[in-house]
């Protein structure tokens, strides 16, 4: 297993270099710094964590220390179709998809690590059209247990559902329906902020387990509706 002692002080730092300096030829000079500072800390991470999400929380989310394909979201950006061809992202972005992410639209743990926006993660980001229906009629079906989900003080206290949302109700709904706002929403994710400084810390992993407990209800209750074990 490898050691996890927190991710180096250099890493905000690199992050905030990489920003302005997004470029191949600036990247590839200091490509070792990336290893260093962020993809060999994050691999680690990522290890770590595996134990700690089947011990406290659900044993159907993955945690892949691989270098592609696994739980790290690779530096490279997609620019294809975006207006900002900037090649890099900068920040770094580490998921622990449900066992079934691959083959339907599962919820999942998130942690970003960006210079000033630090922030964990948990639910599930823009599901498609079948699976968000399915959402919405659990929800309507079982309110209680969705505001118990999302109304509990550990939640509340630190975490805030974010997303895009309808500017009408969707098909089928009152807009007098006492749940409207929720069931407009078009994501169902709640994030929680941090310091960057707690990325230092050898006890992160430990920090966010903790804090991802807090979210455990929500992400229960999303699996319930769309019908996957959690």
């Amino acid at each position: 297993m490898a050691l996890f002692e927190g991710f180096p002080k250099s890493c905000i730092p690199y992050l905030k270099k990489l920003a302005k300096n997004n470029n191949r030829p600036w990247f590839n000079e200091h490509k070792q710094r990336y290893e260093d500072d962020v993809r060999s800390p994050a691999l680690a991470f990522v290890e770590v964590m595996g134990p700690q999400l089947k011990k406290h929380l659900s044993p159907h989310f993955l945690a892949q220390p691989k270098k592609v394909g696994g739980s790290l979201m690779r530096v490279y950006r997609d620019t294809r179709f975006a207006n900002d061809k900037t090649p890099f992202k900068t920040n770094v972005g580490i998921q622990f998809r449900h066992e079934l992410g691959k083959d339907v639209h599962a919820p999942g743990f998130y942690l970003h690590i960006e210079p000033g926006n630090c922030f964990l993660g948990a639910g599930i980001w823009r599901p498609e059209s079948k699976v968000l229906a399915a959402i919405r009629e659990f929800i309507a079906d079982n309110p209680n247990g969705w505001r118990e989900a999302v109304g509990a003080r550990a939640f509340k206290k630190d975490w805030e559902l974010v997303g895009t949302t309808l500017v009408r109700p969707p098909r089928g709904f009152e807009p007098d329906h006492p749940l409207i706002v929720d069931l407009k929403r078009k994501d169902f994710i709640a994030c929680m902020n941090f310091a960057d400084s707690e990325i230092n810390n050898p006890k992160f992993p430990d920090f966010v387990i903790r804090h991802y407990k807090h979210s455990a209800a929500l992400i229960s209750y999303l699996c319930m509706a769309i019908e996957v074990d959690y």
